[in-house]
């Protein structure tokens, strides 16, 4: 794809990425709840303040993570192992069968947009080619981007294992794109901003009221001359403006 269609895009920036959870939908607020459904099965067996359910979740997870990867079968499948860690082993079949269907339930969860999401992205869309970038499981990633209603409005969709340097270089590349000309919208730091503004991109950080631990670790300036923050969708558009005007000056 070159991102070349738009006879309005400006000539800093030629292509917009934006994120999925929790910048178009709400995602993390689900695993939050699946999360305390998690400790309170497990505060069956230890005490959850002597026993630290969540911390030792976490670092399952973390320890997991370059095994599943991101989404919920990975945190379902970190969920189980942890289980039987913080209980010595005497968390019960049934209460591991309850903690699949938590995994089942996020799996089936309604896609609820953000407030004024849909309205910024068509507006930014008038005036540069958009692609979706996001990770986690492919299927249900799909579904999610399937169910929002938003697929029509980008020129393509990227569903990829992690957000870094890497990918993004990879992505530039088959863009055909210098990363100036690349702005990211996005409310993980760690995942949507650092990566981008490291390669000399631009990015738009727009934080949800509720954030996974890994994605808020980044090394990120408040005042990185690249980077502009938002705090709802309807200021979107006029932060891209922005970028732009200072991309093509």
């Amino acid at each position: 794809m070159t991102p070349s269609s738009n006879p309005h895009t400006a000539d800093g920036i030629r292509l917009v990425g934006f994120d999925g959870d929790d910048t178009l939908w709400r995602s993390e607020d689900y695993y939050r709840g699946a999360q305390a459904d998690f400790e309170s099965i497990v505060g069956r067996y230890v005490d959850l303040a002597d026993g630290r359910a969540h911390e030792r979740l976490y670092a399952v997870e973390m320890r997991n993570l370059a095994l599943f990867g991101y989404g919920v079968k990975g945190m379902v499948l970190s969920m189980i192992e942890a289980a039987v860690e913080i209980t010595d082993a005497r968390v019960s079949a049934s209460d591991l069968h309850r903690i699949v269907a938590l995994g089942k339930s996020l799996l089936q969860h309604p896609v609820e947009l953000l407030p004024g999401i849909r309205e910024a992205v068509e507006a930014i869309g008038t005036r540069h080619d958009l692609v979706l970038i996001t990770k986690g499981d492919l299927f249900h990633q799909e579904a999610k981007v399937k169910q929002s209603g938003l697929a029509g409005l980008f020129r393509r969709i990227e569903i990829v294992s992690e957000k870094d340097p890497q990918t993004y270089a990879r992505l530039f590349e088959e863009f055909e794109l210098a990363p100036h000309q690349f702005a990211m919208v996005g409310n993980s730091l760690r995942s949507d901003i650092a990566p981008v503004l490291g390669l000399g991109g631009w990015g738009v950080y727009m934080p949800y009221h509720v954030t996974w631990a890994h994605e808020a670790e980044a090394d990120v300036a408040d005042d990185a001359p690249r980077l502009r923050r938002v705090a709802q969708a309807s200021e979107l558009p006029a932060a891209l403006a922005d970028i732009a005007s200072a991309a093509s000056g």
